[in-house]
């Protein structure tokens, strides 16, 4: 519902997911400059709260902090007017990203913080069974853990993100590099 109840949804990308499930996309991206402006309504802190949101998990997993990469937030906002004009996630097309996996996450206008963002995708932690990708979640549906088991990837060092906002939705968006969720690699 939208109004008074507040929306959050997320999607993730691993290995396979977004061809499986027809997630690929070719829309056009905007300027990366009308994107991130948004960013200051959450004040200078957004990269540094977002990045925070990541490592925590990551060091409860004994994964090696992430570094933040602006030229990764910048490809990820760059992305935010498509979703926009969307007015649903879908993944951006892996030609558009190579080499970087990409975490989707959408909810009502201003009724988030960026910790709550991060928050619904490493919530997915619940479902975590370890062992080998994709065979890591206890629904049997590696999609349940996408986006955590990225955000927990060991081998992926970067990320960056940007938070595109429209009339109705703010949208999160990041990229990591190295991708995750590698079938047959081990998790975490």
């Amino acid at each position: 519902m939208i109004g008074t109840t507040s929306v959050s949804r997320a999607i993730g990308c691993a290995t396979i997911s977004c061809l499986l499930l027809g997630l690929e996309s070719g829309a056009s991206a905007a300027p990366p400059a009308r994107a991130l402006m948004h960013r200051s309504s959450y004040g200078s802190t957004l990269e540094a709260r977002l990045l925070a949101s990541h490592n925590r998990e990551r060091a409860a997993f004994g994964a090696a902090p992430l570094k933040w990469d602006p030229n990764l937030a910048v490809a990820a906002a760059s992305y935010g007017p498509s979703l926009s004009a969307m007015g649903r996630l879908q993944h951006s097309s892996r030609a558009n990203r190579p080499g970087q996996a990409e975490n989707l996450w959408m909810g009502t206008l201003k009724a988030y913080s960026p910790e709550a963002m991060v928050g619904a995708w490493n919530g997915e932690k619940r479902y975590l069974r370890p062992g080998i990708f994709p065979y890591v979640s206890s629904t049997g549906n590696w999609q349940d853990v996408a986006h955590f088991t990225q955000v927990i990837w060991k081998g992926t060092t970067h990320v960056g993100c940007a938070v595109h906002r429209d009339a109705r939705y703010d949208f999160l968006i990041c990229r990591y590099s190295p991708k995750g969720n590698v079938d047959g690699r081990r998790v975490p």
